[in-house]
């Protein structure tokens, strides 16, 4: 694979560096002996990166992107998402993963010779490589090839992940250089009450029930790895997307496998798909009476339901590297997570 390092001369401009995937980003990119700029909202938290140059500010503030985005800026990572299948967060999803990537892709037309490496999902892929009809509870292989069906009912998230990438392939197509990553379930030691992590804490409080299906994953220090390589290591890549996906187990088993290396009781009992059907109605009305967000939504009632396997041969083959296997990840991240286990709220999680 080819290296070709940058300099401490150099600025990189990292949107979403207080999430997990950004957070784990900074570090390696100080590591590197990079100057680093990161955008974030409310405080910085205890333990973030040294040496980074903090700017506190708004996705949607056009005027501060194009600000950050000073002549030494090379790279950008925008990193910042919304992650919600709440129904009240439509809104605010298409205003920040569609709005909030198209000023920071505005930002960087501005500035020629600026690389542009966004952190997408996998949700942004739709569905299975275009003319595939799997028969029910087939097991689909998705890749990169994969089309959005414009025709088909789509989760609020996942639209508003395809409509970000869209913006980043309209600035490919006025010169912008940009490479797009699609990860699966991103597994790290972060906070207990966001993002993948959720999955881990749910194993951890010993609940009962698991849906069926199966969870796609990978380690949150691959997808820095694979983002890296593909940004800084390999320039000549441009306007193409890879999915970053370890491998896909079945619900159930990776829960008994998380639970194990937290030294916890598995879940057991499965919910039948009528049942989350009823679920879901109940936790909607339950919302809507009190205001509360639902602890399961249609959404993620459903998720899982038509079995996806999402294919990292492409980024394989493009960087070289290899992916963590799940044992280590969950050792990782079960000796990360021991302290904070105990102040963690009980939320259903599909």
């Amino acid at each position: 694979m080819a290296s070709d390092r940058m300099t401490t001369s150099l600025m990189i401009f990292v949107t979403g560096g207080t999430g997990l995937v950004g957070s784990f980003l900074l570090r390696a990119l100080r590591a590197r002996g990079l100057a680093v700029r990161a955008l974030h909202r409310g405080a910085v938290p205890a333990g973030a990166a040294p040496g980074v140059e903090w700017l506190a500010g708004d996705l949607l503030d056009t005027d501060l992107l194009r600000a950050a985005l000073t002549p030494d800026v090379t790279h950008v990572f925008h990193c910042a998402g919304l992650v919600s299948y709440a129904p009240q967060d439509e809104d605010l999803l298409l205003a920040v993963n569609v709005q909030g990537t198209a000023g920071v892709v505005d930002a960087c037309l501005e500035r020629p010779g600026v690389r542009l490496a966004h952190v997408s999902s996998v949700a942004a892929l739709g569905g299975s490589t275009a003319g595939s009809s799997p028969a029910p509870n087939a097991v689909r292989t998705v890749t990169e090839t994969a089309t959005w069906d414009l025709g088909a009912a789509h989760p609020a998230y996942a639209t508003s992940k395809y409509l970000g990438e869209l913006e980043v392939w309209r600035g490919v197509a006025e010169g912008l250089s940009a490479v797009v990553i699609n990860p699966s379930v991103v597994l790290g030691p972060g906070d207990w009450h966001r993002s993948s992590t959720r999955l881990l804490r749910y194993a951890h409080q010993q609940h009962r029930f698991y849906t069926k299906g199966l969870v796609n994953f990978v380690d949150v220090r691959d997808v820095v790895d694979q983002l890296l390589a593909l940004a800084l290591d390999l320039p000549a890549v441009n306007g193409e997307r890879f999915i970053l996906s370890a491998e896909a187990l079945p619900l159930v088993d990776f829960f008994r496998r998380a639970a194990a290396a937290m030294q916890r009781r598995p879940p057991t009992v499965a919910v039948p798909d009528w049942a989350a059907e009823i679920i879901w109605r109940l936790e909607h009305a339950r919302a809507v009476v009190t205001g509360a967000r639902p602890l399961i939504t249609r959404d993620t009632a459903r998720a899982g339901r038509q079995p996806v396997v999402y294919a990292h041969a492409k980024v394989q083959s493009a960087t070289g590297l290899a992916f963590r296997p799940l044992a280590d990840t969950l050792a990782w991240c079960a000796a990360e997570l021991a302290d904070n286990s105990t102040t963690s709220p009980t939320v259903i999680v599909s």
